[in-house]
Order: structure tokens, then C-alpha cells, then sequence
């Protein structure tokens, strides 16, 4: 042994010894880079020789030096406090995982006592813990929302799985509706509208699935919206919108990966309800543009505008499971047919404006006036289909089309905007038109007081968007042009507008 402990230190000794030599270097090393005598020596040792020349060249071979010196202390400093850095990045996240492990077993203990009240619930119903229910026992057709990763819309399946779509006598007409409407906000809700705005609040539900309320806060536009559900005899579903609202997903709801569950909203839930009754079901977004509109609810809009109905698809989750609800297929939801969308707007600075492409796609309704209460007969809700409302909409357009001399002076308007304020309105504006202006009418309006309106709100609307400077000029001959065109005041809309567009500028 003592020969091997011989070898074993002698062959050893050449490693470390190695490793004493390249730690022996580099201190003899660090030394003599910064022995200052030395360079101090040879210095003196050579300025007797140095011209002026020389000597500039002497103070940049100096500053070269040092800045080399520098440069390799500070990487030196800057690679401790990275190598202590890492160092605390390394137990700061073994202290996540402790945390995690401390979550973790903080939901295996409340899954514990989950089970426990489960066990507690399954006494009550008569039965053992851990026994489970008989055939018998568990209600024929129905879902556990449970195990559902869509607990209310399954919840929803359950309660309508029996559910037979209802047929009302319906045999009013528009101007009965509005006749109604009016007399059961007074009676029963003491709200208090003109009839012209009704009537361009149900016009303005022919023209499409989204109708806008907007002007000063205090006016009614949010008890109207409230009010029109009350009516139909079914309550509005009311999604106050709120600042933080950046997609769909904040009005329908998301999968959370973690449950593995989908959190439906309750305009989700409204939508899946609504697709089993052939009622008149509506959703009410509060204060829409306290959040971008075109974040949210974009994809919404052009769904809607798809000419086929059959196209009016959302996708909700990217595969369909086997428990998912009935009507949800591959993961994705056809939207209502009798479902309406009614926003709310303040226009103040705490908002944000709408843009075109929601406005174009909407009916917007102005409510800036109060109403002086006024005394109506007693009127009860009603019960009305969707299809028979919409078959309302479709006779009033064949029974009271614009008629031809109206389409030829809009067509007039539309080239004398066009040629002074470099304004126009497309396809969609005048689809809207022809349907806005027949069902106003129908419902007990003038034709002029239709257009009027209509244009004031989709078309004059646009003007805002322009430097009035640049327009001023123009308004006081337009305004002529429309009492000449229309008939001496009777473009009233259009013209108040003009008048307080002129004045801000």
C-alpha cells in the first residue's frame, strides 16, 4: 500500500500542481500588469529620447492602457453580478416551486372538503357516501352541468329539453305596437316617450340587429331598452359593459384551461336560450363605448351582416366534446334569429367614440329630450313571435316602399353632398334606408319625417368627421337646397343638425 500511496501522490501532484502554476501565473500575472513602478521606469527611461511628437503619442498609448484596465475590471464586475444574480434568480425559483406545491396541496386539501359537503349533499338525498345514483333515480335526457365543461348552457338543455316553441294569436299592426308600447311605459313603467321616437326605435330594429341609443345621460336610453323587453314579455338580458373589455371573449365568456371548464356569460346564456323559443329576446350593452366597440364586439357585427342566416356562426372553443351542449356543435354556436342587440352611449369625454364601420352598421337613435308626463290607458305586456314581428317588417316594406319621387330627391341630396362636402353613403346606407323609412311609416309616420330622420343620424352623422372650417360656407346653401327640395322645413332633423354643426365651427 505504501508504495501505491507513493504513485498515487506523485501522479496526482502533476494535476494540481498544474493547476498551482496557472494560479501562481495569473496572480504573477495581475501583479505585473499593475506594478506602476515599472511603467514608471520605463518611462523615465526613455523621455529624455521623446520629441513633442512622441510625446502625444506616449499620452495615447497611456490612455489605451487604461482604458484596457478598465474594460476588464468592469467585465469582471459585471460577470460577479451577473453570476449573483443568477444565483438569486435560481432560489427565487425554487421558492415558486415551494410555492406551488404549497398551492397545489391547498387544492388537494379544499378538493377534500369539496367531496366531504358532496358526501354530506348525497345523505340528505337519502343515500350512503360513495353510492351512486340508480338509473331510476337520475332524471331520463338530462346532463350532469358537472361534469359539463358548459355547466349553464347544459343547465339550460335541462330545463328546456321538454320546452315547445310557443304560437301566440298575434294579428296587431306596426301601429298598434306602438300605440302599445307607448301606453304600457306610461301604465305600468312611467316612462314617458313621443311616438315619433318609438316608432324610429322599431324601425330601427327592422334595419338590423343592433339599434344604438345615444345623447345626454338622464334622458331614458337605457329605461327604454329596459322597458322594450318588459313589453315583449320577456326580460332584457343587460350586459353593463366595462373599460377593460378588449374581445369577445369578455362578452361570451372563455375556456379556462386550468378548470378545463368554459365561463359563460350571461349574454352567452341569453343567446343559447334564445335559440330555443321563437320569442323576441334582447341584450342590452350599457355604456357601450366605455370600452372600443370594434374590440368586442366586431366579429359580432360581421356575422350579422352575412346575407345567410345560416352563416350567423361564433366559434366558442376550436373542438366540440361529447358532453357539450346540444346546440353547440364542433365548438361552435349559431346565433339567434330573434335576438337583438341594444347599446346605450354617453357622449363624453369619459368615452370613446364609435366608429363608422359600428355605425354604419347600426341604427343610431338620439334621445336628448324629456318628455312631460302624460296620462294613457291602462296597457299589459304582450306576447309576440320573432317571425311574426319580422313578417310586420317585410309587409310594411311591400305595402309602403319609398316612394319614387322620395328616391329620386335622395338620389339629388346624395350627388349635391357628394359634389360639396365630399360625403357619400354606400349600399348599406340605402338597403337600411328602403327598410327604416316603409316600417316607420307603418307604424303611423310620414314618409318626409322618416327620411328625414334617417338621414340626419346614418348620413349628416359623417359631417362631424370633417373640419367644419372647411364647410361653413356650405351649410346656410345646403339647408336652402333642402326646403327647396323637401318642402319648407320639412327636413326638421336635418336641419337642426346644420344649424349646431354651424355653430361649433
Amino acid at each position: 500500500m505504501d508504495t501505491f500511496f507513493r504513485f498515487f501522490y506523485e501522479f496526482i501532484s502533476i494535476f494540481f500542481g498544474g493547476i498551482g502554476s496557472i494560479a501562481k501565473g495569473f496572480w504573477n500575472g495581475l501583479v505585473q500588469m499593475s506594478n506602476i513602478k515599472t511603467y514608471k521606469s520605463v518611462l523615465q527611461g526613455y523621455q529624455g529620447s521623446f520629441n513633442g511628437a512622441e510625446w502625444v503619442l506616449v499620452g495615447v498609448a497611456i490612455a489605451v492602457l487604461a482604458i484596457i484596465v478598465i474594460s476588464i475590471l468592469l467585465l469582471m464586475f459585471f460577470g460577479v453580478r451577473k453570476m449573483i444574480r443568477f444565483g438569486r434568480s435560481r432560489v427565487n425559483q425554487e421558492e415558486l416551486l415551494d410555492e406551488i406545491n404549497n398551492l397545489n396541496s391547498q387544492v388537494d386539501k379544499l378538493l377534500k372538503e369539496k367531496n366531504e359537503i358532496m358526501a354530506m349533499k348525497v345523505s340528505q338525498l337519502g343515500l350512503k357516501p360513495g353510492e351512486e345514483l340508480t338509473e331510476e333515480e337520475t332524471p331520463e335526457g338530462e346532463v350532469d352541468t358537472d361534469d359539463s365543461r358548459f355547466p349553464k348552457l347544459t343547465q339550460i338543455d335541462n330545463q328546456m329539453k321538454d320546452y315547445k316553441v310557443k304560437k301566440y294569436p298575434n294579428n296587431m299592426t306596426l301601429a298598434e305596437l306602438i300605440d302599445n308600447f307607448r301606453c304600457f311605459n306610461a301604465s305600468k313603467l312611467k316612462l314617458y316617450y313621443d311616438a315619433a321616437l318609438l316608432r324610429s326605435f322599431v324601425a330601427g330594429l327592422a334595419c338590423g340587429r343592433l339599434v344604438i341609443l345615444q345623447g345626454i345621460s338622464g334622458t331614458g336610453k337605457t329605461s327604454l331598452a329596459y322597458a322594450w323587453g318588459k313589453f315583449v314579455n320577456n326580460d332584457s338580458c343587460i350586459a353593463s359593459v366595462e373599460p377593460s373589455w378588449r374581445d369577445k371573449t369578455e362578452l361570451l365568456g372563455y375556456f379556462n384551461e386550468f378548470t378545463k371548464k368554459f365561463n359563460e356569460s350571461d349574454v352567452l346564456a341569453e343567446l343559447y336560450r334564445a335559440g330555443y323559443t321563437d320569442d323576441v329576446h334582447t341584450v342590452i350593452l350599457d355604456e357601450m363605448n366605455i370600452a372600443r366597440v370594434e374590440y368586442y364586439f366586431a366579429e359580432m357585427l360581421s356575422i350579422l351582416e352575412m346575407p345567410s342566416r345560416e352563416e350567423w356562426i361564433i366559434e366558442l372553443v376550436t373542438n366540440g366534446w361529447p358532453d357539450d351542449p346540444e346546440h353547440i356543435l364542433q365548438g361552435k354556436l349559431r346565433l339567434p334569429e330573434n335576438l337583438w342587440y341594444i347599446g346605450t352611449i354617453n357622449n363624453d369625454d369619459s368615452t370613446f367614440m364609435v366608429t363608422d364601420k359600428v355605425y354604419d352598421r347600426a341604427m343610431p337613435i338620439d334621445i336628448n329630450t324629456k318628455v312631460t308626463p302624460f296620462t294613457c290607458r291602462e296597457q299589459d305586456a304582450i306576447d309576440i313571435n320573432s317571425t311574426y314581428l319580422e313578417k310586420l317588417f317585410i309587409s310594411a316594406t311591400e305595402e309602403y316602399p319609398i316612394s319614387a319621387d322620395s328616391l329620386k330627391k335622395v338620389e339629388e341630396m346624395d350627388d349635391y353632398v357628394i359634389k360639396h362636402f365630399r360625403v357619400a353613403f354606400g349600399n348599406r346606407i340605402l338597403k337600411q334606408l328602403n327598410t327604416f323609412v316603409p316600417v316607420y311609416v307603418a307604424c303611423g309616420g310620414d314618409e318626409v319625417e322618416a327620411i328625414d330622420y334617417f338621414i340626419a343620424k346614418k348620413i349628416f352623422r359623417k359631417f362631424e368627421q370633417i373640419n367644419i372650417l372647411f364647410i361653413r360656407d356650405e351649410i346656410d346653401p345646403f339647408i336652402s337646397y333642402l326646403n327647396k327640395t323637401f318642402g319648407n322645413g320639412k327636413m326638421k332633423e336635418c336641419i337642426e343638425f346644420l344649424e349646431r354643426i354651424k355653430k361649433a365651427a
